[in-house]
């Protein structure tokens, strides 16, 4: 062993037996830093408007679409016509199925007067009375048929999408409009579940939004039924205060939110 290479190993020595003398029996550990905040307390709260109701409107029939009234992005009144379908084959035979219902029912009379004068059977008067019972069933039926050639509103709202164009021909079950309910914007946002020590529905806030650039009222409306345990967090749904007709469904912004003074 060199002098250079014993001179070394001396020196790793020394910094180890100082080690084991700082970290000995007996003496003090040193204190635990104390708990830091939170990812969800740091985080910046966002939350995105979103509609008060929404649906897809589908064709119930098979059937080429004749006229969509309301334009997309335009709004509508309730019960309004929004869908209107080319239903000639279903009025031809409901026409069909009225005047099947109209020979059996003269049938029947007829029968019903013979039987009057016993000139007619009574298994023959009842076969009569049960083909205008059956008529009418067809009769009902092409009914609800026809009548699911105009669609109309449900309530009132904005047409969110067209998924079809006039004069396509649909499928039943194929979406033909998107549309939302936007009389109300509500906000849907994730708060650390310790808050709820201070809010409570009615509780106000503000939210900042990114495409307009400006600050709205809103107020918390309903509170998560359960926290999750392991991000220690609960949803809230707040709605905004008011008529701002420069928001619109989708736009997204940061929830301006603080326990009251005091509290």
């Amino acid at each position: 062993m060199t002098p250079q290479t014993f001179q070394g190993l001396m020196v790793v020595l020394a910094v180890l037996a100082s080690s084991l003398a700082v970290a000995a029996p007996g003496t003090a550990a040193a204190p635990l830093a104390p708990p830091t905040a939170s990812a969800l307390d740091k985080r910046e709260i966002r939350a995105q408007l979103s509609p008060r109701r929404y649906t897809t409107l589908a064709a119930e029939i098979g059937a080429k679409v004749s006229r969509l009234p309301v334009s997309e992005g335009s709004a509508f009144k309730q019960g309004q016509s929004l869908i209107q379908f080319d239903c000639s084959l279903q009025q031809a035979q409901i026409n069909k199925a009225r005047a099947a219902l109209g020979a059996a029912d003269k049938t029947w009379q007829a029968n019903k007067r013979l039987a009057e004068l016993n000139s007619v059977g009574r298994v023959e008067l009842e076969i009569s009375e049960a083909e205008v019972m059956k008529a009418r069933a067809e009769v009902a039926a092409n009914s609800a048929v026809l009548g699911k050639c105009n669609v109309a509103a449900p309530y009132a709202g904005r047409i969110a999408e067209q998924k079809v164009r006039e004069q396509q021909y649909v499928q039943p079950g194929q979406a033909v409009l998107e549309i939302i309910d936007d009389s109300v914007l509500e906000l849907e946002f994730i708060v650390p579940s310790k808050w709820l020590a201070w809010i409570k529905t009615g509780s106000a806030l503000q939210v900042r939004i990114d495409e307009t650039g400006k600050t709205y009222p809103a107020k918390v409306q309903r509170i998560g039924a359960r926290v999750d345990p392991v991000s220690q967090s609960i949803k809230l749904n707040a709605v905004i205060d008011g008529k701002f007709t420069e928001l619109i469904a989708g736009m997204s912004g940061k929830v301006l939110m603080a326990p009251s003074a005091g509290q």
